[in-house]
């Protein structure tokens, strides 16, 4: 069992938590994540770690409330537990001084791009970090991304907070305005990290992604999260889940994660019916708890 020492909504539907797991937080590095699973019978679900203390024995998690198992997590609070948490998984993120770093955030990919670029900046690195969201409430850890950052960018579709536009409307404007930028690294939905690799691609500036396609096993040996490199099959569990955006076949990665959309929708309905009868789908909070003991 693993402890939730601290949970918090940093936004609408985003909420993090600082989960007791010593042995993962005094081996984990920026980019890598955990698979996590609530209760015995749950489904097992990729999340990056945000932050770690080995000192405390902690890790840090940032979940966003899209399906059914995302929406059951966000349900506890601290002192609950969760039934298994694995990891650190995946290679961890590439750090060395490259000189002018990019780094881009979309929505709760900001969580992940944070202990990276965190990384870049220890490494000498001058970090320029753009953070883009739907609109003012959605945007976080805005105060953690200032604080490891050279400069600040924030955009918000809506106009709600700093400028409106997208991500890339700002790196557009650095690319333009003649910043040498020497690595860019973009984490959050597809449509956000592929339009980042196509205007990079063309001023040939090298760029990362990070990639969250279905997974199960995390060790490589289910094939659930199969992605095309430069016309290759890799998996994302065990050859990223960072690789160069310029080599991702993101056609085929929406493709792969859709596969299951009908079976989410249905399990997203039920699991809202049974909250309107005022009990979660398989198990609520109290249900997870009371079969751990």
């Amino acid at each position: 069992m693993f402890k939730i020492i601290h949970a918090q909504f940093l936004a609408p539907g985003i909420k993090r938590f600082v989960i007791e797991a010593p042995r993962i937080a005094r081996k984990q590095k920026p980019g890598q994540f955990v698979i996590l699973r609530i209760y015995e019978e749950g489904e097992r679900i990729p999340v990056t770690i945000e932050n770690s203390d080995p000192e405390k024995g902690t890790i840090s998690i940032v979940v966003q409330s899209a399906g059914k198992t995302t929406n059951l997590l966000n349900t506890l609070e601290t002192g609950d537990s969760i039934l298994d948490v694995v990891g650190p998984l995946g290679k961890p993120s590439e750090i060395a001084n490259y000189g002018t770093v990019v780094v881009v955030g979309g929505g709760v990919g900001t969580a992940m791009a944070y202990p990276t670029a965190a990384a870049l900046k220890r490494a000498g690195n001058r970090v320029l970090s753009i953070v883009g969201a739907r609109n003012k409430e959605l945007v976080i850890l805005e105060r953690e991304m200032r604080d490891v950052s050279d400069a600040l960018m924030i955009t918000t579709d809506d106009g709600s907070y700093a400028d409106k536009g997208f991500v890339t409307d700002k790196l557009r404007q650095l690319i333009e305005n003649g910043t040498r930028i020497d690595l860019v690294v973009a984490v959050g939905p597809i449509v956000m990290m592929k339009a980042v690799s196509e205007l990079t691609r063309k001023e040939s500036i090298h760029t990362v992604v990070s990639l969250n396609p279905i997974m199960i096993d995390g060790t490589g040996m289910c094939g659930g999260c199969r992605v095309m490199i430069d016309g290759k099959s890799q998996f994302a569990c065990v050859d990223g889940p960072e690789f160069d955006g310029h080599k991702v076949d993101f056609g085929v990665l929406v493709q792969r994660n859709s596969m299951y959309r009908t079976e989410e929708l249905q399990s997203m309905e039920e699991f809202k019916r049974s909250q309107e009868a005022g009990h979660a789908c398989v198990a609520t909070s109290a249900e997870v708890q009371g079969a751990q003991r």
